[in-house]
């Protein structure tokens, strides 16, 4: 793609806005698709589309508009972006959209892959629960297949006399039952593989949850140089193996023996990457529309230590005070609710 390209981008959270940043500064147009009209991601484009995700009059119309499309999320229906290949090329494709969409599908397709992930039964009854039970033990963990994000969908399963309670908390639908890992840290990878088959990674970071929610990425993780080269190594894996083109984010747990197992993938650019903006050459916005449009892919080595606090809810408020001891990012919502990502900042030093 030309510096001129025109990029349609289905989504208009803090993602897709920081995505349409760095097009920008590759000289290249974005279009944002989004059904809510408060989009934060318009702000930074004249070009959008207010419309349903179901609206093929509207996909065609923006579909027409682009030279290509990419996500900004993974719940992206499928059908959609099948429906706009009809017209422009889609990336990630498809595929992506649907391993990730489903707990058992990615599961599935992780330990086709040869990747490891925790042990899991499929739940659909309190019969095939208690099944699983007996099978993977306590404690252990319940969620949806569909639609989980940010410990949403999700219940611990500590007894067995509290496992009726937990299914009718968040039972009705498709289930997995996960085995509770007794992990040392978490951490994660962005990926970045071009259509020809050229991959990059970047290095982990290691993750700190606080309700659910990523707090702090810090870099570099307390781990040995054999898990991480072992991590970057996986995430490259599972890149291939979707055929990917674009970023992605891998959050692993990591054993007490340095042993990796995949928590997640996304197929989009991802929270925990946000430190690649202030202490890498390219950081992941960039390495996405580098990767998408053909372009050779950039830099990744960390040239600092950092952390990148995420900043939720009414701490946005605090951002002017904040952001003398690093480099801050507001996502422009409109309203700071609770558990609401509202924007990130970041640390040189790691602190």
């Amino acid at each position: 793609m030309a510096p001129s390209a025109r990029i349609g981008i289905l989504g208009g959270g803090q993602l897709g806005r920081m995505l349409s940043l760095a097009a920008s500064q590759l000289g290249m147009r974005t279009h944002i698709f989004c059904p809510d009209e408060n989009s934060p991601a318009f702000e930074v484009t004249p070009h959008k589309t207010v419309a349903g995700y179901d609206d093929e009059a509207a996909l065609e119309r923006f579909a027409r508009s682009v030279d290509l499309v990419t996500y900004e999320f993974e719940n992206v229906p499928v059908t959609s972006a099948k429906f706009l290949e009809k017209f422009c090329p889609v990336f990630p494709g498809p595929m992506a959209l649907e391993v990730s969409q489903d707990r058992l599908t990615e599961k599935a397709f992780l330990t086709g892959a040869g990747v490891a992930v925790a042990p899991y039964r499929p739940v659909s009854s309190p019969v095939e629960l208690n099944k699983a039970i007996a099978e993977i033990g306590l404690p252990a963990v319940l969620k949806t297949t569909r639609l989980g994000y940010d410990g949403k969908g999700q219940r611990t399963i500590g007894s067995n006399k509290d496992a009726q309670a937990v299914f009718d908390q968040i039972g009705g639908v498709q289930l997995v039952l996960e085995g509770f890992i007794a992990f040392e840290r978490e951490i994660s990878v962005i990926v970045a593989r071009r259509a020809d088959g050229e991959v990059v990674t970047y290095e982990p970071a290691e993750n700190v949850h606080e309700n659910h929610i990523l707090k702090t990425s810090t870099l570099p993780a307390t781990i040995s140089t054999e898990t991480a080269q072992a991590a970057r190594d996986a995430a490259a894996k599972i890149a291939n193996a979707l055929d990917y083109v674009g970023v992605m984010g891998v959050e692993f747990f990591v054993l007490p023996d340095g042993g990796l197992l995949v928590n997640e993938i996304a197929p989009r650019v991802h929270n925990s990457g946000h430190w690649t903006q202030a202490v890498c050459l390219t950081d992941q916005f960039e390495n996405h529309i580098r990767a998408i449009c053909g372009w050779p892919l950039g830099e990744t080595t960390r040239l600092a230590d950092v952390t990148m606090e995420n900043l939720i809810g009414d701490e946005i408020f605090e951002i002017a005070q904040l952001s003398a001891s690093g480099q801050p990012h507001v996502y422009g919502k409109t309203q700071a609710r609770p558990r609401r990502k509202m924007g990130h900042i970041n640390r040189l030093g790691g602190k």
